[in-house]
């Protein structure tokens, strides 16, 4: 039996990309999950197929956790058992847009700023109260290279993500008495939805970012997450940074 058997484990964005691949690779480990996302047409069919799959029990939630109160309110009226969360996936997150700051639209840095930070804030805000209740926990947020060094026409988003990393490293130190552990999985270039939303749906564009390397899958990231899930009650992970072979940094990039 997995050391994660029965865990109960609350990932956000859990409909696409790296947090369906947390989802995956966490229940394939016995745990209980609490999914959320705004898809309704997704979450509800993923979480019933995970079920299925490998006979554990979720909680599917439809949730923008860039509303405060809904927020709020979602987990307040959680059921008590489902109140006991072991690890917390911050995982929501987009990119919009690529254009100088001077060319910026204000509406795409909202929206990231409201979901890449002000999201992860919300969701913490209301889960490490429950993790402080249970005298244990693990926060493991998803960052990213982009928020250890920019690149050109990263502006915002980039600053979300050194939000990012700012506020791993502060709520490790705020809960340093409390036995909650919180670690930051900061990857490199992902192949998932994240180019097709930041260019708004062009296939072109997004496809173009990829071209001539082999980019890191979600399931490399999951797998990293739940490295840091894995380790004994003594050992917290920090920072995991992973990127694909072919990258060194945010601009140094082998393409064949």
């Amino acid at each position: 039996m997995s050391a994660l058997s029965k865990k109960i484990v609350l990932i956000t964005g859990a409909t696409s990309g790296i947090g369906k691949a947390c989802a995956e690779s966490f229940a394939k480990k016995g745990c209980n999950l609490i999914l959320i996302a705004r898809r309704k047409e997704r979450i509800f069919t993923i979480a019933k197929e995970l079920e299925k799959r490998y006979n554990i029990k979720t909680k599917a939630i439809i949730l923008d956790v860039r509303n405060y109160q809904n927020v709020k309110k979602a987990f307040n009226s959680l059921p008590a058992d489902w109140k006991k969360i072991n690890y917390l996936i911050n995982n929501a997150g987009l990119a919009k847009g690529f254009n100088k700051i001077y060319e910026g639209e204000i509406s795409h840095w909202e929206e990231m700023i409201d979901t890449n930070v002000k999201g992860l804030l919300y969701v913490t805000r209301q889960i490490l109260p429950l993790m402080i209740a249970n005298g244990k926990g693990h926060v493991i947020n998803i960052g990213s290279t982009a928020g250890h060094e920019v690149y050109p026409s990263g502006n915002v988003y980039c600053a979300t993500k050194y939000a990012v990393n700012a506020l791993t490293q502060s709520i490790r130190i705020d809960v340093l008495d409390k036995n909650i552990k919180v670690s930051t999985v900061d990857p490199g270039m992902v192949e998932t939805e994240f180019s097709l939303v930041r260019f708004s749906g062009d296939k072109e564009k997004a496809k173009s970012i990829y071209k001539g390397i082999s980019p890191l899958h979600a399931s490399d990231v999951a797998n990293a997450v739940l490295f840091c899930a894995l380790q004994p009650a003594h050992v917290n992970i920090n920072e995991i940074i992973i990127t694909p072979a072919a990258q060194a940094s945010s601009t140094q990039i082998y393409r064949k």
